[in-house]
């Protein structure tokens, strides 16, 4: 029998093996996968956002839940399709023109997918025709844009003029972060939010599409 509590701690405490012997069982078992990835999986994400949040855990903790998150997840996901799998909410995500740091991007990505949210990820030095197009295509409920340097942060703006300009603006939500960024720069260029962190910004996410 599939111990669940057994995969809720192996997130929280980022042991990937444990957590993928686990899903195996679950796969054999043909458990109802819905129903864990909420109840355990995106649980133990959930917590250990909030321990970070309040200095109780740290980047490596953080990367490490993550990792075994995705690893339990790339087994699931064979096993859901055609299931109508419901997810929080459609994300894309991208490091802004002229800036090649990914670290913090990826992070906060992990921690999406790991709360349940579909992410696209569009790595680093992303031009705003790029977003746009994306935007276009994909019709996410939040784009969120990072950078790390006082230099590339100003393009953030140039990626919502784009939007504007496109006629895509009120077809999404904007959250920005990175070292650089805040609330300040955030409400300056038109953003729809700011976030210092990766737990935040999955907190933030969710009030803004009004999830619980």
């Amino acid at each position: 029998m599939a111990d669940l509590d057994r995969l809720y701690e192996s997130i929280l405490n980022g042991k990937l093996e444990p957590a993928v012997e686990v899903t195996h069982q679950i796969i054999d078992e043909k458990l109802n996968i819905q129903e864990i990835i909420n109840g355990y999986m995106i649980k133990a994400m959930e917590e250990i956002g909030d321990r970070f949040q309040h200095q109780k855990a740290f980047v490596p903790e953080l990367l490490m839940a993550a990792r075994a998150m995705k690893g339990s997840l790339e087994l699931l996901k064979p096993c859901m399709t055609g299931n109508n799998t419901v997810t929080v909410g459609k994300i894309v995500i991208g490091t802004v023109f002229g800036d090649l740091h990914d670290i913090g991007k990826n992070l906060v990505a992990s921690m999406f997918e790991g709360c349940g949210f579909e992410v696209v990820n569009l790595g680093v030095n992303v031009p705003p025709s790029k977003f746009v197009e994306v935007v276009k295509t994909e019709k996410p409920d939040i784009l969120c844009l990072s950078a790390l340097l006082t230099t590339t942060m100003n393009n953030m703006k140039d990626v919502i003029v784009a939007l504007e300009q496109a006629g895509l603006r009120d077809q999404v939500k904007v959250m920005v972060g990175g070292a650089p960024v805040n609330q300040m720069f955030a409400d300056q260029i038109g953003a729809d939010a700011y976030t210092s962190n990766a737990n935040a910004a999955v907190l933030k996410a969710k009030e803004l599409l009004s999830v619980a």
